[in-house]
């Protein structure tokens, strides 16, 4: 029961990529352009996250701490934009259920890497059994889908 309100907020997080996709997608067709349409797509979100903080009333980082940051850290938004491209040149070619399938099976190989050697300051949890045939289970699903 605990897990409750957290499971369903990260089935409507699911939802929320497969109706920005689909979003960013139909602005693409419009614009006929998937490089604005991903800029537009950002510069929402940026608004979005402005509001939310000044929502929060938490004050901007200090020099101090942005320094402390390491190099990597920052390239978080290169793989958001990475991701919003490929979504908006790839959902109209595979479809949103394929594209979002392989995307999830990329997650998943990723975050199982990612966890098996404690990657990115993750705490290690190494591939067990039941991991890696949930993993297949899950390719298997992607193939279903693609058919």
């Amino acid at each position: 029961m605990l897990l409750l309100v957290p499971s369903a907020l990260a089935v409507l997080s699911g939802i929320s990529v497969v109706t920005q996709q689909l979003l960013n997608a139909n602005l693409r067709s419009a614009l006929s352009s998937a490089a604005w349409s991903g800029f537009a797509s950002y510069l929402v979100g940026l608004a979005c996250m402005a509001v939310f903080a000044l929502a929060l009333r938490e004050p901007p980082p200090g020099m101090g701490v942005l320094r402390q940051v390491p190099w990597w850290a920052w390239s978080g938004g290169l793989f958001g934009a990475i991701f919003i491209g490929l979504a908006i040149l790839l959902v109209p070619q595979l479809g949103a259920a394929t594209f979002v399938a392989l995307v999830v099976a990329g997650q998943m190989l990723a975050s199982a890497g990612f966890d098996h050697f404690g990657g990115l300051g993750l705490e290690q949890r190494p591939l067990d059994a039941t991991r890696l045939v949930g993993i297949a289970l899950l390719i298997g699903g992607v193939v279903l889908i693609r058919r």
